[in-house]
């Protein structure tokens, strides 16, 4: 039986004497408008009244501001730390949760712009001067109908009662749902002190939180006129909680850790994780570790400058159609802690990075995070990269490397958090793969974004008698529903990488010599002799080995990254180099052929213009012949020489004032 309301507002009033003077006496000097209460302290109280603010919400918050306001304090009461049994996900929220009290956890999808919202109105009788006070809690403002005097009509307004209110919409946490499952998504308004200035940055999109508040149903307006029989959802906050967001939501029992910790002691470890990813799909061994140490990831490192280095190794894979690209990235999508998955033409700048989109309920702007920002700390895949259009792949630039998005947008400049990792695969836009072409004329992506990419992999389909016999043998036993079965079970690879990814190894002085070694020798490799020379590796690349072999590390939970590790990671690094930035020619490494023009290919056009140059010193005006029978002395050939004065010409370096002459610009 519920407890009489003046029995209930006496009962707080003990319980706030007994355990929050000290809050109350902070409410007017620290300007706070309300106190945070935790629920197991009022169940310990009185086990009678927490039932009945579950049940019955909206009486008991009144009972508890009116205690306060008797004891001469005006302040709101929010209560958190809910039971387990309150806490519901978005997805299985009914009708039942209708004016109860319940939990909510999600990330915030979108925000409005914070705006005034009437919560009384007072009016005068112009007949007999008596006041009327009206709550405003419906959507509509609201005027009283009669007087007590009985007067029916017009009454004049005195005053009104505003508050600032904010409409949220929450959506669930990637990791609370089984993989390939739509998230759902829920209207959440914030109302006074939960929409104040120190509160943004714990409702901004892409945050973690857990909303605690009462359900309402909303009245959705007919066509027609009235309101329809079915209503929407929504939720009245009362208490906002900031998650920390790493991945202990995944519920990790002590079985699963005992087995995690096996695993991490297996020195087969490593070839058990490259045969738990795609486990259907035959081969590609050292794509499946660096998309296995991806999933782990590196540490990131703070400098004293204040900037950061990131820690999520980027990964793209480039190859012919048909080679199981998007099979790995689907894969990843479904076995990570936190992923999302995109695909070419479905995704846009906007929907990958932050959107500005007009609100529809309180009329203003409101700021939508795209899938880069909703999966910060977790990983974002996107098949077809190559299919988006070159303004959609320009927004990923900042979101690569900075690990940020900024938006300025109609009246909303703000910057949201993207430490997202990135896997991504694309076609050649010749349909197959040129090992003698530039990647990035290839696949038709910028070189600034392309470079952003720690390793870049090549999946060529070539024939081959035996291999083709074991992917036949492999795609035939799929077609069988028996499949190849993985060495860890998918459940516990994902339970497994997130009780890795809050491991932070550091480099121990042998791992740092190991790498420092070679990248010190492979930069200066085929440095002697004249003219330009290749770079075959920048400190980007750098980078990308470090974090690689701290992933190594985390899949056997050290602290410290080995000299083991240190070659893992070089191993890897050296593989794309070799796939993507060999010359066929020279058989060097030239990290240009990734992104530019080719460092051989440059030494021409740099001759040919010096050759110019030292002609137009006794003639203004060059036959164009002349240039070409004077390279080919000098070991460029007329074809080369044709090629360089072409790209001059289109750099502005020489014109061509008549039909097969030049000058000098």
């Amino acid at each position: 039986m519920p407890i009489d309301l003046h029995d209930l507002i006496d009962l707080f009033q003990e319980f706030l004497e007994a355990n929050y003077m000290n809050d109350l006496h902070g409410i007017a000097s620290k300007g706070n408008k309300s106190i945070s209460i935790d629920f197991f302290k009022l169940a310990e109280f009185n086990g009678e009244a927490a039932d009945q603010l579950l049940d019955d919400p909206d009486n008991t918050l009144k009972a508890m501001e009116e205690a306060m306001k008797i004891m001469g304090f005006k302040a709101r009461a929010r209560f958190k730390n809910l039971p387990e049994s309150q806490k519901v996900y978005i997805r299985n929220v009914r009708a039942e949760h209708l004016g109860k009290f319940i939990s909510l956890l999600g990330i915030i999808r979108q925000t409005s712009d914070v705006r005034p919202e009437v919560t009384i109105a007072r009016f005068e009788c112009p007949s007999c001067g008596n006041v009327i006070t009206m709550p405003q809690t419906e959507g509509k403002f609201k005027e009283p109908s009669r007087c007590s005097c009985g007067r029916k009509g017009f009454f004049r307004l005195l005053s009104k009662e505003l508050v600032d209110a904010q409409r949220i919409v929450l959506e669930e946490a990637p990791q609370t749902l089984e993989g390939g499952a739509q998230p759902k998504r829920l209207s959440v308004f914030l109302r006074d002190d939960l929409v104040e200035p120190r509160m943004e940055k714990k409702t901004t999109p892409g945050c973690g939180i857990c909303i605690t508040g009462i359900v309402r149903e909303i009245p959705v307006p007919h066509p027609q006129g009235g309101i329809k029989t079915r209503f929407d959802l929504a939720m009245e906050a009362n208490h906002i909680d900031p998650l920390q967001e790493d991945f202990s939501e995944i519920q990790i029992s002590k079985e699963d850790e005992t087995e995690i910790k096996a695993l991490a002691k297996d020195k087969g470890i490593y070839q058990k994780l490259i045969k738990s990813v795609a486990p259907s799909i035959y081969g590609y061994d050292m794509i499946k570790l660096a998309l296995a140490l991806q999933m782990f990831g590196g540490v990131k490192k703070f400098k004293k400058d204040g900037t950061a280095i990131r820690g999520d190794t980027h990964i793209l894979l480039v190859g012919d159609p048909g080679v199981a690209k998007s099979q790995m990235v689907i894969f990843v999508s479904k076995s990570a802690p936190k992923a999302r998955f995109v695909a070419g033409k479905g995704a846009s700048g906007a929907g990958l990075t932050a959107a500005v989109v007009k609100d529809e309920f309180l009329k203003g702007w409101a700021l939508e995070a795209g899938a880069m920002v909703l999966a910060d700390r977790g990983i974002l895949c996107i098949d077809e990269l190559d299919k988006m259009t070159k303004e959609d792949t320009s927004a990923l630039h900042e979101a690569l490397e900075q690990q940020q998005v900024s938006i300025a947008k109609a009246n909303i400049q703000a910057t949201l958090r993207a430490e997202t990792t990135v896997l991504a695969a694309a076609n050649p836009k010749l349909g197959r793969f040129d090992p003698y072409g530039i990647i990035g004329d290839q696949i038709d992506l910028p070189p600034a974004l392309i470079t952003r990419f720690d390793l870049i992999f090549i999946m060529r389909d070539l024939p081959d008698k035996e291999r083709d016999g074991n992917i036949a043998a492999q795609v035939l036993m799929n077609q069988s529903h028996m499949g190849a079965e993985p060495e860890i079970n998918p459940r516990l690879l994902r339970k497994y990488i997130a009780y890795a990814k809050q491991i932070m190894p550091a480099l121990t002085e042998e791992a740092r010599n190991e790498i420092k070694n070679f990248y010190v020798k492979l930069r200066n490799t085929g440095t002697s002799g004249e003219g330009i020379k290749p770079i075959p590796i920048t400190p980007r690349h750098l980078d990308a080995i470090v974090r690689l072999a701290e992933a190594s590390a985390k899949v056997r939970l050290a602290k410290e990254v080995s000299i083991e590790d240190a070659h893992r990671a070089i191993d890897l690094q050296r593989y794309c180099l070799m796939e993507v930035g060999q010359d066929p020619e020279t058989g060097q490494i030239d990290i240009d052929r990734l992104s530019g023009m080719p460092t051989k290919e440059r030494a021409k056009i740099v001759g040919i213009r010096e050759l110019i140059f030292e002609m137009s010193k006794e003639k203004r005006t060059i036959p164009v012949q002349e240039i070409i029978d004077e390279a080919e002395k000098r070991g460029i050939s007329a074809f080369k020489a044709e090629e360089a004065i072409e790209k001059l010409k289109r750099g502005g370096d020489i014109y061509e004032p008549k039909k097969g002459f030049i000058e000098k610009i």
